[in-house]
């Protein structure tokens, strides 16, 4: 990705797209918006521990492994999703899980 800097509106970032992601692009109306607002929510949604990769380095496995004896994955009884329960949230009555 090639850098530059442009003190008035920040930075322009640059990235290459094959033909297929610039027919896609063709229909938005103002690309630059729609690109900046599609990174944000990518990263809004991404885990905050491995940072999208989908992988934790050992330092941070040896963490989740800490962090994991007192917290566990459910799925909520309510919507389905999966979320991390301390074990303490477990032990309270009529929490849904």
């Amino acid at each position: 990705m090639a850098k530059i800097r442009n003190a008035a509106k920040g930075e322009i970032v640059t990235f290459k797209a094959d033909a297929a992601l610039l027919a896609a692009l063709e229909g938005a109306g103002n690309r630059s918006a729609f690109i900046r607002s599609a990174i944000l929510a990518a990263l809004d949604n991404t885990c905050p521990v491995c940072r999208g990769t989908g992988m934790l380095t050992p330092d941070q496995k040896r963490h989740w492994q800490r962090f994991a004896k007192n917290h566990t994955i459910h799925k909520c009884s309510e919507c389905n999703a999966l979320h991390l329960l301390c074990e303490h949230e477990r032990q309270k009555p009529g929490r849904p899980t």
